[in-house]
């Protein structure tokens, strides 16, 4: 008995292929499927290209940026060696202003170029530090003079007028 339900055909058809012609038994097939995702993938692709264009043009320096100027602080406030945090460009900016001389200011954005970890000024030692993986940098140039950064931090173009330090602007990263 259990040999004879095995041996039949399930359906009164005669082949197992019978729902392919039933109307709206498969309404997306492979190839329909693969025309739907060639299509969306056309959409996503041209969708994409506005801002490839704005990347290219900001890459090329085409699309050069003006800065507010802002005033950082008092001349008479900074001694020779000593650092002041301040935000810029924007208030989110974190950057470190030092005086490296009578006459002589550097600042940078102080997030590291490894991981974006805070960068401190080492008086003692003359260097700017990244805590995080033992980062160094040289503040004169801002070039990575020690561990695993590459990339110089970004300058900002500090301008003394009077008993006032002000930022000016941004450095481009060149490579």
């Amino acid at each position: 008995m259990d040999q004879e339900k095995n041996n039949k055909v399930p359906y009164n058809e005669d082949n197992y292929t019978h729902n392919i012609r039933k109307n709206n038994e498969r309404t997306l097939d492979r190839r329909g499927f693969m025309k739907t995702m060639v299509g969306a993938a056309g959409v996503f692709a041209i969708s994409t290209l506005p801002w490839g264009g704005l990347a290219a043009k900001e890459l090329a320096g085409l699309g050069q940026k003006s800065h507010p100027k802002m005033k950082i602080a008092d001349v008479q406030a900074l001694k020779v060696g000593e650092a002041v945090e301040f935000a810029y460009p924007g208030e989110n900016d974190s950057a470190l202003l030092i005086r490296l001389g009578e006459n002589e200011y550097k600042a940078y954005q102080n997030a590291c170029t490894h991981l974006k970890c805070p960068v401190f000024w080492n008086g003692e030692e003359k260097k700017m530090v990244c805590p995080c993986h033992h980062g160094f940098f040289d503040p004169k140039s801002g070039a990575p003079t020690g561990g695993p950064p590459r990339r110089p931090l970004p300058e900002i173009i500090v301008a003394v007028e009077g008993p006032t330090i002000y930022a000016t602007g941004v450095k481009r990263y060149e490579a």
